[in-house]
């Protein structure tokens, strides 16, 4: 038998301690889960778990990211999309609804189902990435519920509303299993859609930013990248925007979507000074909320923004040596596999989608962007 390279035997490791962290989570629990019982359980040594995972956080996050890619993979599209606002909120309710915990479900196994971060993460800068990752994850349900609203006034904040009665249930359902009617909360989601658009006037600060910066550079677009809503390649040297969001900043994708043209390609590159956790925390809520998105609406009919997580930074560092930090808040406009606008600072994807380099590629003044749920590629009507 050929030896496992370095490489190998350090994925292998990583995938034991995984398995042996879920036993754990499963039955004491994140707050009485152990560490020392994981290396263990594991048959290693409690530094192989450290060499692996920066700590109990991490290795948590980890167990319910990898959870939520597994729902992912098996995840089945639907032939049809729901054919209106209140349908499709019906449908995302009872797919999401199904990860409530049931009366003889053990406190661990319960909160891992439910991908509970109760008790896990503080007021911090943890705190913070996941306030803006739920405003993503607005956004992207937004984006799948415009076309059906038949307006063209913004979904997001019914999409945050939906969410907020979702997670308040789970809530419940985790201090008191059993509580709680799936069927009746994705009834009360269905009708959500007759309030009608909830008024949301556009961030203050859109009129200050300034200009992005007209440029002309060689596009060295890096290769091999996923887009996290529909799995595929994601090809950054589309003409489009590709804009550069911490994980602090992430509520900022909107500006730069509202601002691109019909047929920008759209990228959201999510970088972290801290892989481990907040790295973790944004894969899991972004393939949780992309897993409920893929069963509801046809492949063709996903959000139009892709999305990357960026690790490592080699965006980052690409776009213009970036910092792969929390705040970071950069964006470029890229034209025939050329960088043709900069912009960084806050609302900087807003000024590199705003940007038109020259008469023939700037949009007339009387046409407003395409709505947020235009599938990609196609011509508002």
């Amino acid at each position: 038998m050929a030896r496992l390279t370095r490489a190998q035997q350090q994925e292998r490791t990583r995938a034991e301690v995984l398995v042996a962290a879920r036993q754990e989570f499963a039955e004491y629990g994140y707050a009485d889960a152990k560490v020392d019982r994981i290396a263990d359980r594991a048959e290693l040594t409690r530094g192989a778990v450290y060499s692996n995972f920066t700590g109990k956080r991490a290795l948590y996050l980890a167990v319910l990211a990898d959870a939520a890619e597994e729902t992912l993979r098996r995840a089945e599209p639907p032939l049809e999309s729901p054919g209106s606002a209140g349908a499709a909120l019906g449908a995302f309710a009872r797919v999401w609804l199904e990860r409530l915990p049931f009366a003889g479900d053990t406190p661990g196994s319960g909160h891992l189902q439910l991908r509970s971060l109760t008790g896990v993460l503080d007021a911090g800068p943890a705190g913070a990435a996941l306030a803006e990752l739920v405003r993503l994850e607005a956004l992207l349900l937004a984006l799948s519920l415009e076309p059906r609203t038949g307006l063209r006034a913004r979904p997001v904040r019914l999409a945050e509303l939906t969410l907020t009665l979702l997670h308040g249930a789970a809530a419940l359902a985790e201090s008191a299993p059993g509580t709680g009617d799936p069927f009746a909360l994705a009834r009360a989601a269905e009708h959500l859609a007759a309030l009608g658009p909830v008024e949301d006037a556009p961030p203050p600060h859109l009129p200050f930013v300034a200009p992005a910066r007209p440029v002309r550079e060689e596009w060295a677009a890096p290769r091999g990248l996923r887009d996290e809503v529909t799995g595929r390649q994601a090809a950054l040297d589309e003409d489009g925007v590709v804009v550069v969001l911490g994980v602090a900043r992430l509520s900022a994708a909107e500006e730069a979507l509202r601002s691109a043209r019909p047929h920008d390609a759209v990228t959201l590159v999510v970088v972290t000074s801290d892989p481990a956790e907040l790295g973790q925390l944004a894969r899991l809520r972004i393939t949780d909320l992309v897993g409920c998105l893929r069963r509801v609406f046809a492949p063709a009919e996903l959000p139009r923004l892709r999305i990357v997580l960026d690790d490592t930074g080699t965006v980052a560092e690409a776009v213009g040596g970036l910092p792969a930090a929390d705040r970071t808040e950069a964006a470029i406009r890229v034209r025939d596999g050329l960088i043709v606008a900069r912009a960084d600072g806050r609302g900087a994807g807003h000024a590199a989608a705003d940007h038109s380099p020259d008469e023939a590629d700037a949009r007339p003044d009387n046409q407003s962007p395409p709505p947020l749920g235009t599938p990609r590629g196609t011509a508002p009507r």
